[in-house]
């Protein structure tokens, strides 16, 4: 034979649900969860933008420094048009470099090499052939700067903004190069 027991809330002829204490308490807790996910989430976003801004600065700045050594070190001339301007003869080439502060971009026969550089960061040193530095301000400096230039080195400082992250900044001084195929006596 089989005996059905009915429980205490069935006895009553009430259903059990849950209080309003107990509602609230969950909508916090859950509320407190999201809160913690969604900004876990947000904070990876924009740790992978920043990181990918500065990537992509990294390799910017590596590929022009790049060419620029190759380009320095095959020269066997050099012409300083300003201070952020100089003209290489490479291969009875002229390949000018310069730097345009208004559009804050550093450029080779015209083409973009870095962009994002940083306002008043950028700058030629030219050294002679005893490795002191030359001043290069006005245009007496650089005419003699032009005979006697052996090494050069270039700095500047770039960065990046998006819209979510804060700005990524990278440092960019090169090694001084030196001028292989430029004949400068002592």
């Amino acid at each position: 034979m089989t005996t059905i027991t009915l429980s205490p809330a069935r006895k009553s002829g009430r259903r059990r649900g849950f209080t309003l204490v107990e509602v609230l308490i969950g909508a916090t807790l859950s509320s407190f969860i999201l809160a913690g996910v969604l900004s876990t989430f947000l904070f990876l976003g924009r740790s992978g933008a920043n990181m990918q801004s500065y990537s992509d600065m990294e390799s910017e700045a590596r590929r022009g420094l790049e060419l620029f050594a190759q380009d320095v070190r095959q020269a066997s001339a050099i012409t300083w048009n300003s201070e952020t301007s100089i003209t290489l003869t490479v291969n009875a080439t002229a390949i000018t470099y310069s730097y345009d502060s208004a559009q804050r971009v550093f450029f080779r026969n015209g083409f973009r090499l870095i962009n994002g550089v940083t306002a008043g960061t950028f700058s030629f040193r030219a050294f002679n052939v005893a490795g002191v530095e030359m001043p290069v301000a006005n245009a007496g400096q650089r005419t003699i700067a032009n005979a006697s230039t052996k090494q050069l080195q270039l700095s500047l400082q770039a960065s990046r903004f998006n819209t979510t992250v804060v700005a990524a900044t990278n440092t960019v001084l090169s090694a001084r190069f030196i001028l292989r195929n430029k004949h400068v006596t002592a």
